[in-house]
């Protein structure tokens, strides 16, 4: 997996926006308008890992970049720039307003009760499109509402370190924590998702009876998956795979990490940034 896909930036990209910021801070609406494209992805990757919905996640990515925006003179260069945006973003993200799933309160106990309800025990056979794509659609949807399960400091870090693929060091300094605070944190968070899926995820466990393409049925019948109204498998991504590439390598993996690193990677709506420049055109014309 590429520093791109796992959603870490390389060196040359974060020079390259570094170097955007004094011309930003100057008032070069260009230079804005290419800083915020260049970190848009990023914050919306982690928004909606951490809020699972993609609409609470584009909310957040609005707020964020405002923050950021707004924020933008404060940064020295003490730091590299996509640790300051990611602090920025960690910081919202770990005090805003709870998500719509994060409503429910869910727990590991209260997940594998609903993946076992309803569970059809002979797989569907068909292989049409629309068939895989709602498999996908169950497949991250249901991914991601593990990491719900987690409360939202130990998301962070888990999400920081296993699919960001930060060190310690980066993901300290990001959380404003040691890195020996930041292991150990990250440590409880890889021990309660590895407890839960090894025992009860069919993507991790063979043994386990919860499939993907099992959980279908009973996921649209009880409104978690909408047939009509797919949030994650028909969501525009950076790097576009097929649907049956990505279904199928997910269920070739068996380490509880590998499942969340080979989620798509999806592209912050472009609207976000219409969105800043006129509050920027705003507040400049103020």
């Amino acid at each position: 997996m590429t520093s791109q896909e796992s959603g870490k930036p390389t060196a040359q990209t974060g020079d390259v926006l570094t170097r955007l910021v004094p011309a930003a801070c100057a008032g070069d609406v260009a230079a804005l308008d290419q800083l915020l494209r260049g970190i848009k992805d990023r914050i919306y990757g982690l928004a909606v890992r951490m809020l699972w919905h993609p609409q609470d996640a584009e909310d957040a990515t609005q707020e964020i970049l405002l923050r950021i925006v707004t924020a933008l003179r404060t940064f020295r260069g003490e730091s590299r720039f996509s640790t300051w945006v990611l602090r920025v973003a960690t910081n919202h993200l770990l005090n805003v307003r709870r998500s719509r799933i994060e409503r429910e309160a869910l727990t590991f106990s209260d997940m594998e009760r609903d993946l076992l309800n309803g569970l059809e025990m002979a797989a569907p056979q068909s292989t049409q499109p629309d068939q895989r794509l709602l498999e996908e659609e169950v497949m991250i949807g249901c991914t991601q509402a593990m990491l719900q399960c987690l409360d939202r400091a130990h998301r962070v870090a888990y999400i920081l370190g296993e699919v960001f693929q930060l060190t310690s060091e980066e993901a300290g300094e990001v959380l404003e924590i040691s890195a020996a605070a930041y292991r150990q944190r990250l440590a409880r968070a890889r021990r309660s998702i590895r407890a839960f899926m090894t025992h009860a995820c069919g993507l991790v466990n063979p043994d386990s009876p919860c499939r993907c393409v099992r959980r279908i049925k009973p996921a649209v019948a009880c409104g978690r998956v909408a047939g009509d109204r797919l949030l994650f498998a028909t969501h525009p991504r950076v790097a576009p795979e097929t649907i049956r590439s990505a279904v199928d390598e997910m269920q070739e993996l068996h380490a509880t990490a590998d499942v969340f690193r080979i989620h798509p990677e999806y592209e912050a709506p472009g609207r976000l940034i219409d969105a800043i420049r006129r509050v920027v055109h705003v507040s400049s014309q103020g």
